[in-house]
């Protein structure tokens, strides 16, 4: 059944902060460090077409509802070398998110029409505040948005386009991610589909545990290692 909704876009960033707004409980599979790989699928009406994907988390905050991480394709035809990009995250908690975008050119209805495309969304009543009232502590998959803010080892000149974002549905009982990416310039609905490897590695992330935007620009501009890509990238 369609969810209705409001004819203006409500902003995606809570103001005002209910202070009595449940948090989302902690998940080990959503940690600094933890590792993801699978595929994307960048097909278009001319070609079937299919990109392996890396990404590691670099950061994660629960509390601000903040992660960000990188992300890797590996066989990307218009490049010579993987294609990694550096990536932020909204966690949509209600908190200091909401299902509503506001941003990046998604209206409302375009963040309904991704958000439906996740069988665990539809249980879900988003009403006209972007599902403020909404309880997620007891939620057994996190929702968020990914928008990648620039290329780790290649120029702009690459061909790829970072313009658009990441709808994404995390799983906690097994470390799943689905995702669909937007972008009005871009073939719709690109899915992301990748599997939790279980091989943390904290030699190549920062530390503490909890990160700041500050925290992981100064981890990657100073970094010799290379992390995430985007599809459509």
């Amino acid at each position: 059944m369609p969810v209705r909704v409001a004819e203006t876009s409500a902003p995606s960033q809570v103001s005002g902060a209910n202070s009595g707004q449940t948090s989302l409980q902690a998940c080990t599979l959503l940690s600094v460090g933890q590792a993801f790989t699978g595929t994307q699928n960048v097909s278009s009406l001319q070609k079937e077409e299919a990109w392996r994907v890396n990404v590691r988390i670099q950061g994660c905050d629960l509390e601000h509802g903040y992660l960000c991480g990188t992300m890797e394709a590996l066989n990307v035809p218009m490049a010579d070398t993987p294609v990694v990009t550096f990536w932020e995250g909204e966690i949509v908690d209600m908190k200091n998110y909401t299902f509503y975008t506001g941003k990046w050119e998604a209206t409302p209805e375009d963040d309904i029409r991704h958000w439906t495309k996740f069988p665990s969304f539809a249980t879900l009543l988003v009403e006209a505040d972007g599902g403020k009232s909404l309880d997620l502590s007891s939620c057994q998959h996190i929702f968020m948005r990914w928008k990648e803010q620039y290329f780790v080892n290649v120029g702009t000149d690459c061909g790829l386009t970072i313009a658009g974002f990441y709808y994404v549905c995390f799983s906690c009982s097994d470390g799943s991610i689905n995702g669909f990416y937007y972008d009005p310039n871009s073939s719709p609905f690109q899915k992301l589909e990748l599997i939790s490897t279980n091989e943390a590695d904290q030699d190549l992330v920062f530390h503490p545990m909890s990160c700041s935007k500050t925290d992981c620009g100064q981890y990657l501009n100073s970094s010799t290692w290379c992390g995430p890509v985007d599809a459509h990238i």
